[in-house]
């Protein structure tokens, strides 16, 4: 499966977001390009052990079985449950930023390997292997980036 630690896949998706543009539409959803941005840029973030969302209580109910659902082949299905952490609705985001953040924590993901990945527990999933959030991690730009066409 596609996933950031392998590198075509990563320079595949450094790819898509380097053609993305500021008035790039979206296909589904509510936000724009750059909130859509730093949503993925916090989420990357949380696979990188910067930032440590807390369980939530359906995740420690159903989180085994809706981790099967977000880990296999198929692409994430549009309008998709979203932590709380990484709603996204302000205006203070700026493309131009977003975006080469984007591309930094992406090559950053992939150059630190599985090694430096998080321990801390997906907050709907529970305990992934670095691999699992290297494939969540590419379906989930990969689900953004099509949402804007890219």
């Amino acid at each position: 499966m596609n996933n950031l630690y392998n590198l075509l896949d990563a320079k595949g998706i450094i790819e898509r977001l380097e053609k993305l543009t500021v008035d790039a539409k979206r296909q589904w959803g509510t936000m724009t390009v750059s909130q859509m941005l730093a949503h993925c840029n916090v989420s990357l973030e949380t696979a990188m052990g910067l930032n440590f969302p807390k369980r939530k209580l359906i995740g420690l109910i159903f989180g085994k079985l809706i981790k099967l659902k977000f880990l296999n082949k198929k692409p994430m299905v549009k309008n998709s449950i979203t932590e709380d952490m990484y709603v996204t609705s302000s205006d203070k985001f700026e493309f131009e930023e977003e975006r080469e953040r984007a591309i930094e924590l992406v090559n950053a993901f992939y150059e630190n390997g599985p090694e430096k990945c998080t321990n801390h527990p997906h907050s709907y999933f529970g305990k992934l292997t670095p691999y699992e959030w290297a494939v969540l991690k590419w379906k989930h730009y990969d689900h953004h980036l099509r949402q804007f066409g890219a």
